[in-house]
C-alpha cells in the first residue's frame, strides 16, 4: 500500500507542480477539477434529494439507523479528520431503473495522510475497489475530494488520468470522530455514494 501512494504522489506532484508548490486554497479545487467534475458538485443536493428517498423506501429502518450520516444538512465546523488511519464502509443511495436503491458494504481500512507537497490525501487501502485523492479546503464545514478509484493491487491512478475512474465528492464531519465523504452521481450503480469515515 506504501508503495502505491507513494507512487501516486510522485505522479501527481509531476502532473500539477504548481499545485504541489503552492498552499491549498478554496479555489484549489476549481482549478484542478475537470468541468464535467464541477458541475457533479454543483449537483450535490439534487443527488441527495433523488437518491435518500429511493433508499429510505428500500429499507427504512437500516436508514434510519444511520443517523446524523444521512442527512444532508449535517455538517460541523472543522471538516479535516486529523491524519492518521480509520475505518470506512462504502453505502450506495438511489439507482438507475432496475438497479438496487440501497447497498452497504463491509468495513475496509482508510487513511489521511499529507503529502511532501503539502497535500492532504485520502485513501481507501482494503478491499477490492479502492480509491486515492486529495482534499482541498471548502469553507469551513467542508472539504473537496478529487481522486480516483481502483480495483484491488493494480495500484493508485491520479485524478483525471482516466474519466472513468474519477471520483469527486464533499467531505464533512457529522458528529465527533465520524465523518463523511458523499460521492454525488457516481458514474455506476447508485446516484449517491457515502463514504462513512470513523475511528
Amino acid at each position: 500500500m506504501r508503495s502505491f501512494a507513494r507512487a501516486a504522489l510522485l505522479t501527481l506532484a509531476i502532473a500539477t507542480p504548481a499545485l504541489a508548490q503552492t498552499p491549498l486554497s478554496e479555489k484549489g479545487w476549481r482549478v484542478r477539477a475537470a468541468p464535467t467534475d464541477l458541475r457533479r458538485i454543483e449537483r450535490l443536493r439534487p443527488a441527495w434529494n433523488e437518491a435518500l428517498p429511493q433508499a429510505r423506501a428500500a429499507d427504512p429502518a437500516a436508514i434510519r439507523s444511520f443517523g446524523a450520516l444521512i442527512d444532508p444538512a449535517r455538517a460541523l465546523a472543522t471538516p479535516l479528520p486529523p491524519l492518521g488511519s480509520y475505518r470506512c464502509r462504502t453505502i450506495k443511495l438511489g439507482a438507475p431503473e432496475g438497479g438496487l436503491p440501497f447497498v452497504a458494504y463491509d468495513w475496509f481500512r482508510c487513511r489521511v495522510e499529507r503529502s511532501p507537497g503539502g497535500e492532504v490525501t485520502l485513501s481507501k487501502y482494503t478491499g477490492s475497489q479502492r480509491f486515492f485523492g486529495v482534499l482541498y479546503p471548502d469553507g469551513a464545514r467542508r472539504m473537496v475530494f478529487l481522486g480516483a478509484g481502483s480495483f484491488g493491487d493494480e495500484g493508485w491512478r491520479p485524478y483525471r488520468s482516466d474519466p472513468d475512474r474519477d471520483e469527486v465528492g464533499v467531505l464533512e464531519r457529522v458528529e465527533a470522530g465520524r465523518w463523511r465523504l458523499a460521492l454525488p452521481w457516481p458514474l455506476y450503480e447508485s446516484k449517491l455514494d457515502l463514504i462513512e469515515i470513523k475511528r
